[in-house]
């Protein structure tokens, strides 16, 4: 999965927060009674046809009560700004703007890693501009990690790894982010989920993941201890309605996660080993993960 895919995931999942994160200034105006909705994927191919873009992410902010005319957010995550096209983004808005039938726009580009991009489009002959396009930009690499330690914005605790820190800082700010999942987000499945987020930006080594587990063992400890709680909880609902096939092969997912995030990349076959264990033997690898220091403490 892509950056880009790994953004949209993010922004779907937490739209009120990616608001209040990357476009403070239009969110203090965004109050509870709003509504954020996802425009759905089939309705902007079918109008949109090849200027549809799969992997920018549109939200209307609605209020039911209608005591706001609506307004149209749009995301974009660029990699590279050596790639963003701000051509490409104020064409995308106004086929959007016109789709919806509203001028209420507020383009947002997150920046991921370092670089120059154009910061707005001034089309025009001598005497006047006659289009003025301009985009909010929110460069993550910009940003002090340390500014966000204590955020209670999820969306700016899973990206401290994205931001600004000295080398030995590094650790740090892979615990506050870890630190900030564990108490901001509740449902267990999305804590595996973006647990998956901060260790692909993190990039932590085999080295820096065992220094991760003895200077910071209380929250190692507690999401291995949740882990393996989750996975029990999973296995037993499972076979109390007699679906175990299908949960052996949600907690073999789990699993591997747990053992990418504490071990690194997997050698081969492991995969194919963890999806072909049964219930039993899966739950007994968890309990291992807690102690074990190598891989192979886990898997004997």
């Amino acid at each position: 999965m892509g950056h880009d895919q790994n953004f949209k995931n993010l922004i779907l999942d937490y739209p009120r927060e990616s608001i209040q994160f990357a476009a403070a200034a239009e969110a203090a105006g965004i109050d509870r009674g709003a509504r954020i909705l996802p425009i759905r994927q089939e309705q902007l191919q079918e109008r949109l046809g090849e200027r549809f873009r799969e992997l920018d992410t549109p939200l209307l902010v609605e209020w039911p009560d209608g005591r706001r005319e609506a307004l149209l957010f749009v995301f974009e995550e660029e990699t590279d700004p050596s790639r963003f096209s701000i051509h490409r983004l104020a064409h995308y808005c106004l086929d959007l703007a016109e789709l919806i039938g509203t001028e209420r726009v507020v383009p947002v580009v997150i920046f991921l890693h370092r670089g120059g991009y154009p910061e707005e489009l001034r089309l025009g002959g001598d005497a006047h501009c006659y289009l003025h396009f301009r985009y909010l930009a929110w460069p993550l690499f910009g940003l002090r990690a340390r500014d966000y330690f204590d955020s209670p914005n999820l969306v700016a605790r899973l990206n401290l790894p994205n931001m600004a820190y000295a080398p030995e800082e590094k650790l740090e700010v892979y615990a506050q982010a870890v630190r900030g999942l564990l108490t901001l987000e509740p449902d267990p499945e999305r804590r595996l989920k973006y647990l998956d987020f901060i260790d692909i930006y993190a990039e932590l080594d085999d080295n820096e993941r065992q220094l991760y587990q003895q200077r910071y063992s209380q929250e190692a400890d507690l999401m291995s201890q949740f882990a393996e709680r989750f996975i029990e909880q999973g296995v037993q609902r499972g076979v109390q309605q007699g679906i175990q096939q299908g949960v052996q092969q949600g907690e073999a997912r789990i699993l591997l996660r747990l053992l990418s995030a504490r071990f690194g990349a997997l050698p081969p076959g492991v995969q194919q080993k963890i999806e072909a264990a049964d219930a039993d033997t899966l739950l007994h690898w968890s309990e291992r993960l807690l102690s074990a220091q190598t891989l192979e403490d886990v898997l004997h």
